[in-house]
């Protein structure tokens, strides 16, 4: 079905493109094979119009003009659908080839290697090679989550998602109704920056925290996209990255590095224990639990209470 379907498209593209006067519905349909077999004209209309879209949505510029008989007809002039040159220096293309080599999943490895091959035809020298000077860096962002893809294509086509989301704090997942603005890459995390529905409110959400399958919404999205999305600036905030207060803890020695790497002050208490200060801020209580038995906070009164609540919900659950 696929390979059927790309035929169509290109014998489309094609005819478009080949024709020096717009093409009537009519003609198109009896110049390839695949509408010669719609059942009815109904069904040609409709796979016509999908065709249509799926060629611009590809980069198409397709014409719709209305002839002296007021009949409807199609075509894509080469003026329009041509590259310009395309100029890049040395390191402009050692830059587009490292992001070409970012990806390791299927669906954005094509588009990667696709984008390079336009470009190539745009005019790009054949001697300029995008992954030469910088060969030796192999740039990898992995993604381990279900949600990723799914979430990727909400984002692009701007479609309301559903998903059950467990948060840090809590023992069984909420359902949550999000429009989706963008993904990011933060410290080996993915997070998604989103309109929450039932809040009314922007938030963002770790992927490694949704449940089940994220499910598609009807309608389109209504809330105004920011013209910037911090994800990673709200992230940070909330794992303490901008705190301005200190925290005290004990920290089991040989244990802890990456609270130990964030540490203003480290204070050895002997017994297998050191005393650290580290800085405070939203989430960080989240962060300490998951260090378990090997944390115990100090001060502040309010930091202390907060993770033994999160602990005491661990062990209920």
């Amino acid at each position: 079905m696929a390979i059927a379907k790309a035929e169509r498209l290109m014998n489309l593209a094609l005819c478009l493109l080949g024709t020096r006067r717009p093409l009537s519905k009519r003609e198109l349909r009896e110049s390839i094979e695949a509408y010669l077999e719609a059942g009815s004209d109904d069904s040609f209309n409709r796979m016509f119009e999908r065709d249509k879209d799926d060629l611009r949505e590809l980069g198409l510029v397709i014409e719709t003009v209305e002839g002296l008989d007021g009949e409807i007809g199609y075509l894509a002039r080469r003026d329009s659908n041509r590259l310009p040159p395309i100029t890049l220096d040395a390191e402009e293309a050692a830059a587009l080839g490292l992001a070409a080599k970012v990806w390791q999943q299927a669906r954005l490895a094509g588009a990667a290697s696709g984008a390079l091959q336009k470009l190539r035809a745009a005019g790009l020298p054949e001697d300029v090679d995008p992954y030469g000077p910088h060969g030796a860096l192999e740039p990898r962002i992995p993604v381990h989550e279900a949600a990723f893809e799914p979430l990727m294509l909400a984002c692009r086509d701007r479609r309301p998602v559903v998903f059950d989301y467990r948060k840090a704090s809590a023992v069984q997942p909420e359902q949550r109704h999000v429009e989706p603005w963008a993904l990011e890459c933060w410290r080996g995390h993915w997070y998604l920056a989103g309109w929450d529905r039932d809040r009314g409110a922007e938030r963002v959400f770790r992927l490694s925290r949704i449940t089940g399958k994220v499910r598609s919404r009807g309608g389109r999205c209504t809330a105004p996209v920011p013209d910037v999305v911090t994800v990673r600036e709200t992230v940070a905030s909330w794992a303490g990255e901008t705190a301005d207060r200190s925290a005290r803890i004990r920290l089991r020695s040989n244990a802890g590095y990456p609270l130990r790497a964030k540490a203003t002050a480290v204070r050895e208490l002997g017994d297998g224990w050191d005393e650290l200060e580290i800085p405070y801020g939203h989430g960080l209580d989240a962060w300490l639990v998951e260090f378990g038995p090997d944390v115990v906070v100090l001060e502040p009164a309010e930091l202390r209470a907060d993770v033994v609540d999160r602990l005491r919900a661990v062990a209920k659950g």
